[in-house]
């Protein structure tokens, strides 16, 4: 629209106005058209940029995955996380241009839709108005002359048209320049938009880009290493294929022989078919090793290995000549015998002598090892003369009798095995050894797996086990298979029936007692499987009951296997004393666990676990205790040791700010402020009277935990050193904690501090 308007030629309504107007009209179309095409392709380019900026979203969270796989692979899992880095920033970038353009789309759509719209409705009216005027104009020339009436109409009816078509004409011409100025402001205000949006976009990819160009360059001759390295490997390959296709291996079992001094701890491994021990005496093969003095089978790797000799120490190995299959050897234990075959002679004597070798040399380790750990507990206490070690090992292997005798410990939990040799720690339970591979691979959130002759087992893990017992736990996870005429696997039983039963068991928890709508008052007195070998029960100094107790509206009730049931038996020959019962029948599992914490209930905070109980559960009417809070105010050890083995938080505090080890040192609990600084628990945390644990010991004048809270706090300070220090102060680290763990155990009387005078601000 380069015509201008006259103002007096509009008056007028001439022929050049009318042409002027005309071009004017035609241009404004063409603007509309063009405009509207312009605004029609943005949005598709738009739309193939969404699109575009979606697939490299996708792109780059599939660079991350491959990264995250790649992980352990330092230089590839590097690169992947860098670059795709900087191209979702770059990604980032384009959706900000997309956006910035989309905003360019609607301001020239929106000068289509309103300025040039109303420009047309404008044009109408000066059409209309011009029509009125056209017909004013022919009724004016046609009144005649003798009828002075209808000459006054016309004339007056010509006056208001021409009046009305001047103001629309003028409106008309206004609106054009009002167009015209906006065209051109709108269009350039948009082009500048633009040009912004594309330039903060090429500078924020150049930018990331430009951050990457030192490592781009040491990336690339690092691969151009690793390509000449990749050449000469091939290259290697292929010669020793080469020699490999010339040798005849058929019968070369030189890579099968026995091995003196395993640096993996294997003597000998290959494959060996196996005769199995159902009616149909079908031959597998699989996979067998000889290591730790035990010979185990295995048929894929990720599989626990099967145990078929537990001690090479009491099998003997002999061929099988007289039989119908070749290279046939026996290998004998006093439970029972297994038949193998070699595939050759020469891998037959192989075999039966690594057999033999490595009973010589566990009969050899066991001299120079003196005694197993089994029979270092039965004889190590021999003689008045041991060394500080030897001392401490008596302790263990006397505590470690004490948990396999309590009730039901001496038979596997699971399939009724004597003499288990495993444990799950969390559980509180004995296992045997094909349990015990069950049990680990269900993961640590289920069962934590430790063995009880070849783990170093601290003081406080062995207190929760005395806690507890197969007996016990039992109860709790078998509570419904006489109702379900669910059968036991026994310990003859395939690997896979128990496999199923232990998961069934525990992850599926199939047979607990399930929860009942309505409950009904039982008793709690703090029990343990420990006190279930005492004949005669004192009664035992309970903490008040809690108050207020959680609403009996809102909290379900719980009593799968109430507490009565579970200790009916641990519980003979008790008192009934009310101060100490309390009604568990409103609670639900979390509120379980916590009041039961605090009475060292332990059957009824595993029954709570089992439960789904949250071991984070906060109180809100007890200010926002928790349970391992609540057992650290009991000064319960075995309590807490259980909560931590089974997730609790050793950080969380309550409303006061205040975590566990907090209260344990107000408490003057020396015990369990060793305990919860093994696990990791803040000693810098400060309360809301931001008070740490050190200047809460140091104004108790506890001089035990003030040591305890110093040297951990030094641990860690000389662990982050730089230099030869860091190793000793680790070492006497460990000491001083250990020390102060068999006291806390074994000999909690020397820790106890008069605390009647501590009050909890």
């Amino acid at each position: 629209m380069t015509i201008k308007l006259d103002f007096e030629e509009c008056l007028k309504d001439s022929p050049r106005f009318r042409a002027d107007i005309e071009d004017v009209e035609g241009d404004v179309s063409e603007l509309e058209t063009r405009l509207d095409k312009l605004v029609k392709q943005c949005h598709t380019m738009l739309e193939a940029g969404k699109v575009y900026c979606n697939s490299s979203k996708n792109f780059v969270t599939g660079l991350r995955e491959l990264g995250l796989h790649c992980s352990k692979d330092r230089t590839l899992g590097e690169c992947l996380e860098k670059f795709s880095k900087k191209l979702g920033a770059i990604t980032e970038a384009q959706e900000e241009a997309i956006s910035s353009t989309q905003k360019v789309k609607c301001k020239l759509q929106s000068f289509v839709k309103e300025d040039v719209k109303r420009l047309k409705d404008v044009r109408k009216e000066f059409e209309r108005s011009g029509e009125s005027l056209e017909a004013a104009l022919s009724r004016n020339a046609q009144a005649p002359r003798n009828k002075a009436h209808e000459v006054d109409e016309a004339s007056a009816a010509l006056l208001n048209s021409r009046r009305a078509f001047r103001s629309q004409a003028l409106d008309y011409v206004l609106e054009i320049k009002v167009v015209e100025s906006k065209k051109k402001t709108e269009i350039i205000l948009a082009m500048l938009s633009l040009m912004e949006a594309q330039a903060q976009f090429f500078h924020k990819g150049h930018e990331s880009l430009k951050e990457l160009e030192s490592y781009r360059k040491s990336l690339n001759e690092e691969q151009t290493q690793l390509v000449l390295d990749a050449a000469r490997e091939k290259r290697d390959t292929e010669q020793r294929h080469s020699a490999v296709k010339k040798k005849d291996v058929s019968y070369d079992d030189s890579l099968m022989g026995y091995c003196t001094e395993p640096a993996n701890g294997i003597a000998m491994e290959g494959y060996l078919y196996k005769r199995a021990s159902n009616a149909f005496k079908t031959w597998n093969r699989r996979w067998f090793s000889i290591q730790k003095n035990q010979l185990v089978y295995q048929k894929k790797f990720k599989e626990q290995p099967t145990v078929v000799v537990e001690d090479l120490r009491l099998c003997t190995v002999k061929p099988c000549p007289d039989h119908e299959r070749r290279f046939c050897f026996e290998v004998v234990s006093p439970s029972k015998s297994c038949l193998l075959q070699a595939d050759s002679d020469r891998l037959q004597q192989d075999w039966i002598s690594a057999v033999q070798l490595s009973i010589a040399s566990a009969f050899q380790d066991r001299r120079e090892d003196s005694h197993s750990p089994r029979d270092r507990c039965s004889s190590v206490s021999v003689g008045s003369g041991v060394s500080a070690g030897a001392e401490q090992e008596v302790v263990v292997c006397q505590a470690l009798e004490e948990v396999q005798g309590i009730p039901g410990n001496g038979f596997c939990c699971d399939c009724g095995e004597s003499g288990p040799d495993w444990a799950s720690i969390n559980l509180g339970i004995t296992l045997c050894i094909t349990c015990s591979g069950i049990h680990r691979s269900l993961g640590v959130h289920f069962s934590k797996v430790r063995s009880l002759t070849l783990d170093s087992w601290e003081p406080e893990l062995i207190k929760l086990m005395c806690e507890l017992g197969n007996t016990a736990i039992n109860r709790i996870y078998e509570a419904r298979i006489d109702e379900m005429t669910i059968k036991k696997p026994h310990p003859s039983s395939p690997r896979q029936d128990k496999e199923s039963w232990i998961r069934s068991k525990y992850v599926e928890k199939k047979f607990i007692q399930k929860l009942p709508e309505t409950g009904r008052a039982v008793p709690l007195r703090r029990s343990s499987a420990r006190r279930n070998r005492s004949s005669t029960q004192h009664p035992v100094t309970m903490r008040p009951p809690i108050k207020p107790k959680p609403n009996r509206s809102t909290l379900p009730r719980l009593t799968g296997i109430s507490p009565s049931d579970l200790m009916q038996k641990n519980n003979t020959g008790s008192h009934k004393d009310s101060d100490e019962e309390d009604d568990l029948s409103s609670l639900h599992p979390g509120a379980l666990l916590y009041r039961s914490a605090a009475l060292q209930h332990f059957p009824v905070m595993a029954d709570a676990i089992a439960h789904g109980a949250d071991v984070n559960w906060v109180n809100a009417a007890e200010a926002s205790s928790t349970p391992l809070i609540q057992a650290a105010t009991a000064n319960s050890l075995a309590a807490c040791e259980f909560l931590l083995q089974n997730g609790a938080n050793v950080n969380q505090v309550d409303v006061n700010g205040r975590g566990p080890l907090h209260h344990a040192t107000i408490l003057g609990h020396t015990g369990l402020v060793c305990l919860f600084l093994k696990r990791g628990a803040d000693y810098n945390a400060k309360d809301k009277t931001q008070k740490d644990p050190i200047s809460i010991a140091v104004e108790s004048a506890n001089a035990d935990i003030v040591t305890l809270l110093r040297i951990a706090k030094m641990n860690k300070e000389m662990r982050e050193m730089d230099g030869a220090f860091g190793q000793s102060g680790d070492d006497t680290y460990h000491d001083i904690f250990r020390d102060f763990s068999h006291m806390a155990s074994n000999n909690p009387e020397k820790l106890k501090r008069r605390s009647a005078d501590i009050k909890t601000p």
